[in-house]
């Protein structure tokens, strides 16, 4: 039955109908307002029309006839009332935002590498666009320039780019959930092969070692060479600091936090590590700053030791690629059991049963075996001879500083 303007001033408590969705809503506090119930989108909506002491019940009818027109025509008052409420950051604010807070439990390494690919690749694309106005074509035309040129951190870039958007909407800046799926289909196919790092073979990293030592030293050549000894990886160089290195029992303790398997890491250094600790040791800036540093505070780029490799010419191979080389020659010229190496690469079992009996971490051995792996880098190109294939005794450790 339809409301009269009597009703209205008496109708008690409760949902009170006028006809096609025009309701009284009558609280218990007495306060009256108009309420239009619509369906839009499959979903059922009420969209307030004002109190009864502003809007009169002919005022209600006519205005629910032009609300019923505007959705009809594809107006969404919801939409726009929260527009209208909430200030949309701007993608690059929105990003900044996330990384905030998501990466307080990420490593040092992939924090920053995180938000350098988005200030680098995107941010001067797209940063200044509305969070909200960031969808799927968007998305295309922001990596094509970079999809086949380095195809392995677009796709990253591109998983990122889900994070953020999927991070705006839980904070009510994008209404409704962006799915990146449809992106691969408006860009070219990648050709590249995905999988393990480019390595250089085994047999040519000492004469790789022996241009390094042989050029003027600087820290970038030195973190590469610390690099290949020690079969570690970049970032592990790069934040190592002097506090975490005993030199007088040749050990290097990498603290679980900077680790990959958030386990410590006890390194055995072999003499040529030694000594090359020993000389940047007398060049440090202070004593518990990053070794690898030209100032002992801020790190070395995570691109300086490949670019070290590119101008020498030496094009694909990378810098983790040289863990598969120690792998190799562990494999091809040292009896050492597979599982000594993988310790000293800090890999983990993949069995956990296997894992938790496998309680020794084969320190002895993994210090012969740097040893020996040194001992070969450090030969001369062309030198003849195999390496022995039993393990041979550590030359004496210099003593401590």
């Amino acid at each position: 039955m339809a409301l009269t303007t009597l009703k209205v001033k008496t109708a008690k408590p409760g949902r009170h109908t006028d006809g096609r969705g025009l309701c009284l809503l009558v609280k218990d506090s007495g306060a009256r307002t108009w309420v239009l119930r619509m369906q839009k989108d499959g979903r059922r909506r009420d969209y307030g029309l004002g109190s009864v002491f502003d809007v009169s019940l002919a005022e209600a009818r006519e205005a629910a006839v032009a609300l019923r027109r505007r959705v009809r025509e594809g107006f969404d008052p919801v939409a726009e009332k929260q527009k209208a409420r909430k200030i949309v950051p701007t993608f690059e604010a929105a990003t900044r935002t996330c990384h905030e807070t998501l990466g307080e439990g990420w490593k040092g390494g992939h924090h920053a590498k995180w938000l350098a690919s988005f200030e680098k690749h995107l941010f001067p694309r797209i940063g200044k666009k509305p969070v909200d106005q960031v969808d799927s074509p968007l998305v295309v035309e922001a990596l094509a320039p970079i999809w086949l040129e380095i195809p392995e951190t677009a796709r990253r870039i591109l998983q990122r780019i889900s994070v953020v958007l999927d991070f705006a909407h839980i904070k009510g800046w994008v209404p409704e959930e962006v799915s990146l799926r449809s992106v691969r289909k408006g860009l070219p196919r990648q050709n590249d092969k995905r999988g393990h790092m480019e390595a250089m073979p085994y047999v040519d990293v000492p004469a790789l070692m022996t241009k390094l030592a042989a050029a003027a030293s600087t820290t970038g050549r030195d973190a590469l060479r610390f690099t290949i000894y020690n079969a570690v990886r970049s970032n592990e160089t790069r934040f190592a600091v002097w506090p975490e290195f005993d030199l007088g029992k040749a050990i290097w303790i990498i603290p679980g936090e900077r680790m990959k398997a958030r386990e410590t890491h006890v390194v055995p250094l072999s003499p040529s590590v030694v000594a090359l600790l020993r000389k940047r040791w007398d060049e440090r800036a202070n004593d518990t700053g990053l070794v690898f540093s030209n100032n002992g505070e801020k790190p070395i780029s995570d691109m300086t030791m490949t670019k070290l490799l590119r101008d020498d010419g030496i094009e694909g191979v990378t810098v983790h690629g040289f863990r598969s080389a120690f792998t190799d020659w562990a494999a091809e010229r040292t009896r050492f059991p597979k599982e000594v190496a993988d310790k000293a690469l800090a890999h983990k079992l993949p069995n956990k049963v296997e894992a938790a009996y496998r309680r020794t971490d084969f320190f002895e051995k993994r210090r012969t075996l740097m040893a020996r792996w040194a001992a070969f880098l450090d030969k001369a190109p062309g030198q003849a001879g195999e390496d022995s294939p039993t393990p041979s005794p550590l030359p004496p450790m210099p003593h401590a500083a």
